[in-house]
């Protein structure tokens, strides 16, 4: 094939990933079988198998002998594929249990994340969380009093970013680039709903505050406030991750030693 066929070549994996994060196809749900999107689209079954099979290797759908593809549930995806990632953020918007889904990973992780940073942000780290805080601040009330104020998404998902690397830790700091374009689908919509996005302005000031002052246990609530915040604003229920307190004196003493 070409590399002008190619690129007209219909991207079904696209197409199916839109439809499933839509709802049109449910875990469980076989979705259109090979010979059909052969006709459909009038593609070589050589080109829709590859296709497929990038839905196959996101652990999005598995092949049944015999019976087509089925869409697995969500906690079968390989979200730490920067494939499967970047389709979520463009297209799981109106999904609400992906949105959840991410939201109780990030409420599970970040308030240790914004702890450690505390312990063991380096200066150069504490500008870079600074410098994201003060363009996501400037371009806020940039803004007219007679326009829809919304907080910079770019400037917020840095500042989040930012916070990920200060910890230092290879692991964390990975998953900050892999899950940028899903955490940046939650920014982007919570920013959009937010009905108070001055008091989110200040949450994430208090944040960084207690990052720059060494405070681990200010930190670790003040992640969680601002992620509470993001809950909100996308009407998500973020008690559905409890944290535990003495989980994160534990935590914090284990890292402090």
């Amino acid at each position: 094939m070409s590399p002008t066929a190619i690129d007209r070549t219909p991207h079904i994996a696209e197409m199916l990933i839109r439809d499933i994060l839509a709802g049109h196809y449910q875990p469980g749900d076989f979705i259109p079988r090979e010979l059909d999107l052969c006709q459909r689209f009038e593609l070589s079954r050589n080109v829709v198998r590859r296709q497929l099979s990038m839905l196959v290797d996101g652990g999005i759908i598995e092949r049944i002998a015999g019976h087509g593809s089925r869409v697995l549930n969500w906690q079968s995806w390989n979200i730490l594929d920067p494939m499967v990632t970047d389709w979520i953020a463009r297209f799981a918007a109106p999904n609400q249990a992906i949105l959840q889904e991410i939201l109780s990973f990030r409420l599970s992780v970040e308030p240790f994340v914004a702890m450690t940073a505390a312990q063991q942000a380096t200066a150069h780290d504490l500008v870079a969380i600074e410098e994201a805080w003060n363009a996501l601040s400037g371009d806020f009330h940039a803004l007219s009093d007679d326009t829809p104020r919304h907080l910079p998404s770019d400037h917020d998902v840095a500042f989040h970013v930012a916070i990920y690397r200060a910890t230092h830790n290879v692991v964390w700091s990975r998953l900050s680039h892999v899950l940028r374009p899903s955490i940046q689908l939650v920014v982007v919509e919570s920013n959009t709903s937010t009905r108070n996005p001055g008091e989110s302005l200040e949450s994430h000031r208090r944040l960084m505050d207690s990052i720059r002052m060494r405070q681990p246990h200010q930190a670790f609530e003040a992640a969680r406030e601002v992620l509470h915040g993001t809950a909100m604003a996308l009407g998500l229920d973020d008690a559905q991750t409890p944290v535990p307190h003495d989980m994160a004196r534990a935590w914090m003493m284990s890292t402090s030693g």
